[in-house]
Order: C-alpha cells, then structure tokens, then sequence
C-alpha cells in the first residue's frame, strides 16, 4: 500500500493519496501486529479503522460516492479520481493478490454487520445468489441513465445516492442477517460488489492452506467460517472457494493448526 501511495502520488502530483494509501496500509500493518499478538478484535480494530475513513471521510465529509455507482459514475466521466483508483485497488485488480481481502477488512457495511449475533452460518446456502446481478446491473443503470437523460447536478445527485444508498444497504443487511441468522446474508447474496470480487479472487494468491496430515475432520474449521466455504480442501474449486473473506477463524480454531 505505500508502494502504491508513493507511486500515485508521484503519477498524479497529488500529496493525498500518499495520505490514504499510507493511512490505509498502517491499519492494516497495525491490524496484522494485533493478530500476531493474539489479540482478539485485531480484524475489528482494522475494520473500523478503514471502514469508518471511507464512510465518513471519504464518502460523507469529503462527498465521493465510493459505492460502486461512484465507480460508474467516474468511469465514464474518464476521471481518474478516488472511486475509480479505490475499485481497481481494492475490488478488480487487488483481488488477485489478497481475494476478498476487502470485505474481512474494510467494508464498512460488513464493519456493522460483524456485530450482529449471527457470525457463523450453519444453515446451508439459499439459492437467491443471482440477486447480486440484478443489484449490480440496478447500480449501472441508475448511472447511465443521468447521462442519457442528460440530468442536471450529477455530483449532487451522486451524493444523494450514496447517502440513500447506504441507508438501503445497512438496513437490507440487518434485517437479512437477523432473518437468516447469518451475518455475511447481505454479501452472499445481494452486494453488487461481488461481480467483480469472486472471478478475480479465484486466482488470489494470498489463501488459506489445508494440510490433510493434521487434519482430525473435526470440522470446526467449517462451522465457524461466515461464508461457508469447505476449508477442507486446497482446490481452488472448492465449495465458496471465492468467497473466503481471509477472516482467519478456520485458523484460530483449528486444533492442530492444520490450516495456515
């Protein structure tokens, strides 16, 4: 992450995001210590840290939509500006090297989500994934649209949307988890965001291990992960294989540390 701040900074001759990349990478840094030192809410604590920045310092008091209709919205203006550079990093490029890095760690949607009382899924998955396409193309339509219609104010309304947005989105996301009893219901199933996450973290290279020689099949390991993924087995086609958020629960729990 400084590597990339240094670089941007240096391309674009712009001090913030030296800023942000750096603030960004030191909870993460910081995040990662915690870890090592066993500390509970290491996740949380980077959760916060980069979730909350985004939402409110970026997205409320500084008004960039980085929702994905942000992204949209910015792309085809042809600016090269926060939305854009945090998509590509964090949600089309970045996966290849840490998957689904981002939602364990920085979403603030699923900041709030982690809190709810339903962290592990033991029920098995609904068959309504197909709801993330419908969400997905919902958010590239709503962006098209205000320049077909030629709508005046876009940035206006761009804040307008993401304020709403999110409104939606915490709320679906609660009532969901509470329904369901199972936190991560929003992001198995209706975040837009997802589209682009899952085919690119199929290749990540940055994954949970599995060593079949430690594993006692007690299955801990499976009923502990929040997005019900078969820990089990080190094919990259494993059941939810590109839905594993790098939480580290299988990890901590696991008896004989079969899995790193």
């Amino acid at each position: 992450f400084e590597t990339i701040a240094i670089i941007l900074c240096l391309l674009k001759d712009n001090l913030f995001f030296l800023f942000n990349f750096s603030y960004i990478g030191s909870a993460i840094a910081l995040g990662l210590f915690l870890y090592q030192n066993q500390y509970v809410y290491a996740r949380r604590v980077v959760q916060l840290l980069v979730g909350c920045y985004m939402f409110l310092f970026l997205g409320i008091i500084l008004k960039e939509n980085m929702q994905i209709e942000g992204f949209w919205y910015y792309l085809f203006m042809g600016t090269f500006s926060g939305a854009t550079i945090h998509y590509v990093v964090a949600k089309i490029i970045g996966p290849l090297f840490f998957g689904r890095g981002w939602c364990g760690y920085a979403c603030w949607h699923a900041m709030i989500f982690d809190l709810l009382p339903y962290p592990s899924s033991y029920s098995p998955r609904k068959k309504i994934g197909f709801i993330r396409y419908i969400t997905f193309s919902l958010s590239f339509l709503l962006v098209v649209s205000l320049f077909i219609f030629n709508v005046n104010h876009k940035q206006t309304l761009l804040f307008i949307y993401f304020i709403i947005g999110n409104i939606v989105y915490y709320l679906t996301g609660i009532l969901l988890a509470l329904y369901f009893k199972d936190n991560r219901a929003f992001c198995k199933y209706i975040c837009p965001v997802t589209v682009f996450l899952k085919p690119m973290s199929y290749f990540s290279i940055l994954r949970i291990h599995y060593d079949q020689n430690k594993c006692i099949s007690c299955n801990q390991c499976i009923n502990v992960c929040p997005m019900n993924v078969d820990m089990k087995n080190n094919s990259r086609k494993r059941i939810n294989g590109t839905e594993c958020i790098l939480c580290n629960e299988c990890v901590k729990i696991c008896p004989t540390q079969a899995l790193k």
